[in-house]
């Protein structure tokens, strides 16, 4: 009797997604620290410590944030889209 193989690719490990969390990390950094040092600059003109940088830097973190959960939840959705 002949025996049949069952040939298996080997599972392609798709790292876009790790890419797409780094380049988030990198977004949500460069943002509060740009937020921040504009806080800082309009803190000195007005006079107002830290009032203005630490708004801006929570803007920033929440803004980025949104957007990043935003992201995540719309490709769980096409993924589920995909698989139906």
């Amino acid at each position: 009797m002949a025996q049949t193989r069952i040939q298996t690719r080997p599972r392609q490990i798709d790292f876009s997604h790790v890419l797409v969390v780094g380049a988030w990390g990198f977004a949500i950094v460069i943002a509060s620290m740009l937020f921040l040092y504009v806080g800082h600059l309009i803190d000195e003109m007005l006079n107002t410590p830290p009032t203005f940088m630490l708004g801006l830097f929570f803007l920033a973190l929440v803004l980025c944030i949104g957007r990043l959960y935003k992201e995540a939840w719309d490709r769980i959705e096409t993924r589920k889209m995909a698989k139906a």
